[in-house]
């Protein structure tokens, strides 16, 4: 490759033609066949690769871009591998059911309507920020919380939306998010080698996210209450749910203080792993088939699931990294930063960070609400465009999370979460019909 970069057939732009393609697979997947799967967007991605192949003009230096300076890169492979270890401590957090012990909690203290409403949120939260997952976490929490808030007085849109902001305010601010991981890791320093710190950047941005809680909660207090008090929620009563699996909100605490005390995410998610393992086991919340088993040939337990689950997850990371590096070969990127920073809104600092801001908000629309993907997409611009303006990459990592999660996240027909949502509360509105009849 030259100075130039890759050469396409119809000009620099056709570069752009995988991450189009990627784009427009997403909004379809998810917008209007309403489809969620980690693996068929790898696959979209690994398609769209090989569309714009077609339109190189040297597909050996095409390739080496995809793997050398994407798939392959030091960030790909970083993020890779912290999602692997982080799978093994989320379903550990899942498994133990901890998201039951919140809704028997809220039971006996005798939670009703806005009350029930503001502890689902902070549960939630909770519970969020101990998987690092907001899809997992709206998954894990609906089943739970819903029907027996609706039999506590709950407003029902309310508590969903509850629901939502409470997954996505955890996913904001846990280590272990995939979109913690992915905003730090595309960070990198100005004057020294390296990206952004994890707990650097989580510290950073709590006080900004832990004020927009507060007013929340108040709200979701005033307004969550139906004025209509049903029935008892037996759903909570009649659960095998116990307090003892609140015992596994330690690990989490052991991974919060090492990850602040270290800075290191690889010190910090095998010290939470050890201590939920050990906590669970002398518990009783685990026992040791619940870790790792070998039962007929299959392999068992929240270690290798944890581990497993999170493979489609490292495919569609690792397809896009692929697309961004055929991005960066053809100096495309520079291209985007170089023009948004030209641009009369960027000649300043804070220019830069609207810059980065509403950058994030198109392309997390763009993909369908996917913060992931849009902040793997647009991170590495947004890091350009700080370097040229010198801005702290905990400061950028702040700015892509922040923006990518808020309204981009929920735009509606447009956001996966909406449709997670939706549907949650469309299945379990009418199991609350047929139990309230019955």
């Amino acid at each position: 490759m030259d100075n130039e970069g890759l050469i396409f057939r119809g000009g620099k732009n056709m570069a752009l033609l995988p991450m189009l393609l990627f784009i427009v697979s997403c909004s379809l997947f998810f917008s209007v066949f309403h489809v969620f799967d980690m693996t068929a967007l790898a696959m979209l991605a690994f398609l769209a690769i090989m569309i714009g192949a077609i339109f190189s003009r040297n597909v050996s230096h095409y390739w080496k871009a995809v793997i050398s300076e994407g798939i392959g890169s030091e960030m790909a492979v970083t993020i890779a591998t912290i999602l692997l270890i982080i799978g093994m401590y989320a379903k550990m957090i899942a498994q133990s059911g901890v998201a039951d012990s919140f809704a028997l909690l809220a039971n006996h203290l005798g939670l009703h309507g806005g009350a029930f409403t503001l502890f689902t949120f902070i549960s939630v939260c909770i519970v969020a920020t101990a998987t690092g997952t907001s899809v997992g976490t709206l998954f894990t929490a609906f089943p739970v919380f819903y029907p027996s808030g609706i039999l506590l007085g709950a407003d029902p849109v309310v508590l969903a939306s509850a629901i939502l902001c409470g997954a996505i305010f955890g996913d904001n601010i846990a280590p272990i998010s995939d979109t913690t991981v992915a905003s730090s890791s595309t960070q990198t320093y100005k004057h020294k080698p390296g990206s952004a710190e994890i707990a650097g950047v989580v510290a950073a941005r709590f006080r900004f996210a832990i004020v927009s809680a507060i007013i929340a909660g108040a709200l979701f207090y005033f307004l969550g209450s139906n004025n209509i008090p049903l029935a008892e929620s037996s759903l909570v009563r009649d659960s095998q749910a116990s307090y003892r699996s609140l015992w596994m909100l330690v690990p989490m605490a052991v991974l919060l203080i090492v990850a602040m005390k270290t800075r290191n995410i690889f010190k910090a998610i095998p010290s939470g792993i050890l201590t939920g393992i050990i906590i669970g086991l002398l518990s009783g919340i685990f026992n040791l088939t619940d870790i790792f088993a070998l039962d007929n040939g299959n392999v068992t337990g929240f270690l290798y699931n944890g581990f497993h689950e999170m493979v489609s997850t490292i495919l569609f990371v690792l397809s896009l990294f692929g697309i961004i590096g055929i991005l960066r070969a053809s100096k495309t990127m520079d291209r985007i930063s170089a023009a948004i920073c030209s641009s009369r809104l960027a000649q300043s600092a804070q220019g830069a960070e609207w810059c980065i801001a509403i950058g994030s908000i198109i392309a997390t629309a763009l993909v369908g609400g996917v913060t992931s993907a849009s902040i793997l997409a647009f991170g590495p611009v947004a890091n350009e465009i700080g370097l040229r303006k010198s801005l702290h990459p905990y400061r950028r990592a702040v700015l892509v999370d922040c923006f990518a999660m808020t309204l981009a996240a929920i735009i509606p027909f447009l956001s996966a979460f909406i449709f997670i949502v939706s549907a949650d509360h469309q299945f379990f509105t009418k199991r609350i019909s047929i139990y309230s009849t019955s």
